[in-house]
């Protein structure tokens, strides 16, 4: 097995040669924070998409991917004189013993529950400490936008801000879903606002639920893509593509997959 700090050194080492402004690659060395941001995003997703498909060995080769876009980061914050990847990577080491005093210092062991609830505590406490006095301050504008609607809402929940139970919730889904209906005759905008107001209220429900909505959403996405190549699949015996099918012919199709599926799982 290779050694980590020998070949965390040679990364370091590659990207600085491709960010060198003289021999390096014309592409790394034009790239900015900017530039970059983009395609760390992209491989997040994939390193979730290989573990979605239980593709360990992909995962391998996506961590990799992901590991270079924060030494890609790092070097250019080197460059500019800000820090460099030993700082990024002391930073996240003395926050992780920090925030984790059941493991490297005196206090009890505590539950997974329970240590959630201080994980939020203290990252709470640090944003104070920041200057970010707003209880809804610092939540990621980047992040996808029903995970940033739960992550916006569990925060006004721990101030009191938050629905006693499921029942609201439901009942507001419900409003939402009605003054959407409405809202058709009003203009695109109108219509968008009350599309957004369902699909956050839809996050919500999925935390009163204990649900993740990101996670949610992935499944049936994957369902619908399995269901409609199978609708692909049984049209393909008959000669046919979806392009040359009627909405009934796949309708009736897609009812077959959707009865079928159900017998599998039970």
């Amino acid at each position: 097995m290779a050694d980590a700090a020998t070949e965390m050194n040679r990364l370091l080492e590659i990207m600085a040669r491709l960010r060198d402004p003289e021999t390096g690659c014309a592409w790394d060395v034009e790239q900015t924070f900017s530039t970059i941001a983009p395609y760390t995003i992209e491989e997040a997703y994939e390193v979730a998409d290989a573990i979605q498909k239980g593709d360990l060995q992909g995962l391998r080769g996506e961590l990799g991917d992901l590991l270079f876009q924060s030494v890609f980061h790092a070097r250019m914050a080197e460059e500019a004189g800000l820090f460099d990847f030993a700082d990024v990577a002391k930073g996240i080491a003395d926050k992780m013993v920090k925030r984790h005093p059941h493991v490297f210092g005196d206090a009890r062991t505590r539950t997974a529950e329970e240590q959630t609830t201080a994980w939020e505590a203290q990252k709470a406490s640090e944003r104070g400490g920041e200057g970010m006095k707003r209880v809804l301050d610092g939540v990621a504008l980047a992040l996808p936008a029903l995970k940033r609607a739960e992550k916006l809402q569990n925060r006004a929940a721990r101030v009191g801000f938050d629905w006693p139970d499921v029942g609201p919730v439901l009942d507001k889904l419900q409003e939402e879903a009605r003054e959407l209906v409405e809202a058709r005759d009003e203009g695109a905008d109108r219509v968008e606002e009350e599309m957004g107001d369902l699909l956050f209220v839809c996050a919500n429900l999925a935390r009163h639920l204990g649900v993740d909505p990101e996670a949610a959403l992935r499944r049936a996405n994957a369902k619908f893509e399995r269901r409609f190549a199978a609708i692909e699949d049984a049209l393909a015996t008959r000669g046919k593509v979806p392009a040359e099918s009627t909405l009934e012919e796949m309708d009736a199709l897609w009812d077959e997959v959707r009865a079928a599926d159900k017998r599998r799982t039970g």
